[in-house]
């Protein structure tokens, strides 16, 4: 079942019913879902709902590929869209990206794609509906069944149709994104993606969608986050050349240990089969590969340095808005009284706890040896200025 359940052609065939068309635009998702379906029939250990959540996943992003190709070849104008001087907030998973990409996202002056926005993109969000729209409605109610699916998930990344999407899930419509070996146990995908994928298809992609995305709603300045552009900034460079870089930094060993659990938390949906020290090995090389090709690419200049921004996590938490409005000076903007109110009163709605921490994973559970990695992590800290977090 699960060999037939996860032929292309099938899935395609799925995905044209639903889109109602058949162009996919360039044929450059071809060969990263080739990798992925291997991987979800000979190594995911789904289970039989896992199969059919994996499945649909992948019919939901050639839907909305080949509807956003058909929209676009029907509307020409959506091709000639400009995107001036998008920032991107990198930096390792579970290094504070998320909170910060939230607040920022608050500043009017700034556009971040929305989840429902993303989940839904066709047709492209109008200004006019944008806080009205009934797909809104009809992603939240999806969301909503998450902690039934992964009980205790939303603890660990909160979810809503209005919060601020991340470009993993744009970048899954060249099915070349690290959201699919963070959902699934594909680690020959993970491989393939890290060490021998071409990332520029993916990067030109991404700005498809965006132009998609602004069509109708026009986006002042595109504020954009994922940790997974930290693996490759050479082709976010080579596609958005005037992009500015807000890194944000922390202990190595706290990001290993809190996206293990993470990652462990989101396999549970599909799979009876996981194993946080499988997972916490994987991850202790992938993140360290990420902060290696991180340091070379700036010290190479990929990016101006004056175009970077640098924030530690532990300045962030101890007073985000401190921390926001010295990026904002860095940006050369001003944090205006009404956004930063804004972003006061979503902090004190999103407490978060630091970081993670607690009961909610320890370092201890991911079987790894702190000593081999704090030798490892010396060049990133030398470079960085991360101070070291105790684990235990």
């Amino acid at each position: 079942m699960t060999n037939d359940r996860f032929q292309r052609d099938r899935l395609v065939a799925e995905a044209v019913a639903v889109a109602g068309s058949d162009d996919f635009g360039a044929d450059t998702w071809q060969e990263g879902l080739d990798v992925l379906l291997d991987g979800f029939a000979t190594e995911a250990r789904l289970h039989e709902l896992g199969v059919e959540i994996a499945a649909g996943g992948v019919v939901e992003y050639l839907a909305n590929r080949a509807g956003i190709t058909a929209w676009r070849k029907d509307h020409p104008a959506v091709a000639e869209g400009t995107i001036d001087h998008p920032i991107f907030i990198v930096g390792q998973p579970r290094t504070g990206t998320t909170i910060l990409y939230d607040l920022l996202a608050l500043d009017p002056e700034l556009r971040a794609p929305l989840t429902w926005e993303i989940d839904k993109p066709l047709p492209p969000p109008e200004t006019a509906t944008r806080d009205t729209d009934p797909r809104i409605d009809e992603v939240d109610a999806v969301l909503s069944m998450a902690d039934s699916l992964i009980p205790g998930f939303t603890a660990f990344h909160p979810m809503g149709a209005r919060l601020a999407q991340e470009c993993v899930r744009i970048t899954g419509g060249d099915f070349r994104s690290m959201i699919f070996p963070c959902q699934y146990r594909v680690r020959t995908y993970d491989r393939w993606l890290l060490h021998d994928a071409d990332l520029a298809p993916a990067y030109r992609w991404h700005r498809q969608y965006l132009q998609h995305l602004q069509s109708a709603d026009p986006a002042p300045q595109w504020l954009l986050k994922s940790p997974a552009h930290l693996w490759d900034l050479d082709a976010l460079a080579a596609e958005y050349p005037d992009a500015v870089i807000v890194q944000t930094h922390r202990d190595p060993l706290k990001v290993i240990t809190s996206v293990s659990a993470l990652a462990a938390h989101l396999r549970r949906m599909a799979s009876d089969d996981v194993d946080l020290h499988e997972i916490s090995a994987d991850y202790a090389e992938d993140i360290f590969l990420g902060l290696d090709r991180g340091i070379d690419a700036r010290q190479r200049g990929v990016i101006p340095a004056e175009r970077i921004v640098d924030v530690h996590f532990g300045d962030f938490v101890a007073d985000p808005i401190a921390t926001v409005r010295g990026i904002y000076a860095a940006l050369g903007r001003e944090l205006d009284d009404l956004t930063e109110k804004k972003m006061r009163t979503f902090l004190a709605e999103h407490p978060g706890d630091g970081g993670g921490g607690g009961t909610r994973y320890r370092f201890a559970d991911t079987g790894l040896e702190e000593g081999p990695l704090r030798e490892r992590a010396e060049a990133y800290e030398a470079f960085s200025g991360v101070a070291r977090e105790p684990v235990a």
